[in-house]
């Protein structure tokens, strides 16, 4: 018998969420059902509903941050039991089978992976995500979070967390270089962005925050970044000119690609989290010239993730945050966009026992 739950719905990129009540699966002998407790707002969210990512499957509940609590387990789990506390990120199925997944890199699965929303899943139905009261997810989708986590402070970390991590940790970022730390600069203090600096100043770096203006730079300090430089300034790209050994460029706009690799030293990295809606340019020269790397990173597998979460839990680092009801969703994705969010926000699914139903 299939579950069903309260969730945020939309119909169309240009309609309200509106709370409605969706059908989960009737869990499987490998499904784990989550008890949601929080789910976090992300701009993948929100380039995916609004249609900046392509046509979206409507009716459409969003949401691949989900923290909560196992409610059931299938006849067959064996890694989780009943009380558990989860979280599920953007990934709830992959095939297991091919050399991608079986070296623990399912985002990269060879026969497609399987996203938390929005995807065609193996019973062929369209998955619908987080922004709900429970969610039915195969077992080894499943990550464990620790014990000192806050529900609402985690659930982020599902996507943001991970998203951030991989790349810092695939490029070295915890490795001294000549005996001293890496130069680590972020791009953006958003969503994505402070979670970066946490991350990379926990890793040992040397930790730099590039902006526009320098108006958040005591939060970028706070965070653990050693400076705020301002990239609008008259100079900045001639003046730090191959200072950095590694850029975490967050930002879903448009950049002077170009000029912001020149900013690295010899052999260094540009990652890229960050998605924008345009085509970027770029000059190969950019990278031929000092043996550059511009490298992509799409979250990470779930064995990472569970690392991330784990390693976030030992170094006290979680998403700064602030929590909305379900009736405050449209206002903060606007919000969101507007840069007004420091630096997530979370639906406390709580909130769905007092909606009404349209």
């Amino acid at each position: 018998m299939s579950i069903t739950v309260k969730a945020l719905q939309k119909t169309g990129p240009d309609q309200p969420f509106r709370v409605t009540t969706i059908e989960r699966r009737d869990p499987r002998p490998d499904d784990v059902v989550i008890d949601i407790k929080a789910a976090g707002i992300c701009h993948s969210d929100i380039h995916t509903i609004r249609n900046e990512w392509g046509e979206a499957h409507f009716p459409l509940t969003v949401g691949h941050e989900i923290a909560g609590i196992v409610e059931a387990v299938g006849e067959n789990v064996t890694g989780w039991t009943v009380g558990d506390r989860v979280g599920v990120g953007c990934l709830v199925d992959s095939c297991g089978q091919c050399e991608e997944c079986r070296a623990d890199q399912e985002q990269n699965c060879l026969q497609g992976n399987v996203g938390t929303y929005n995807a065609t899943d193996v019973d062929g139905t369209i998955t619908q995500g987080g922004y709900a009261q429970k969610v039915v997810v195969n077992e080894r989708f499943v990550c464990r979070i620790p014990d000192a986590m806050a529900f609402d402070a985690a659930a982020p970390l599902l996507c943001a967390g991970i998203t951030t991590y991989a790349p810092l940790a695939r490029w070295g970022a915890d490795q001294a270089k000549d005996g001293a730390p890496k130069k680590v600069a972020v791009l953006g203090l958003g969503g994505l962005g402070h979670m970066g600096v946490q991350i990379a100043a926990a890793m040992g770096a040397d930790v730099t925050v590039l902006s526009r203006s320098r108006k958040k730079e005591q939060l970028a300090i706070e965070l653990g970044a050693q400076q705020m430089l301002a990239t609008t300034e008259d100079g900045f790209f001639q003046d730090h000119r191959g200072q950095f050994d590694l850029i975490l460029n967050t930002i879903s706009a448009d950049i002077p690609v170009d000029s912001y690799l020149g900013l690295l030293k010899p052999r260094g990295v540009m990652a890229v989290v960050g998605l924008p809606p345009e085509n970027q340019s770029l000059s190969f020269g950019s990278v031929i010239g000092g043996g550059k790397v511009l490298a992509g990173s799409n979250i990470g597998g779930i064995a990472e993730t569970q690392e991330m979460l784990d390693f976030c839990a030992e170094h006290g680092i979680a998403a700064q945050i602030e929590t909305i009801g379900v009736d405050e969703a449209d206002a903060t994705y606007d919000r969101v966009v507007a840069g007004e969010v420091f630096f997530r926000a979370v639906i406390d699914t709580a909130t769905f026992e007092d909606a009404e139903v349209a």
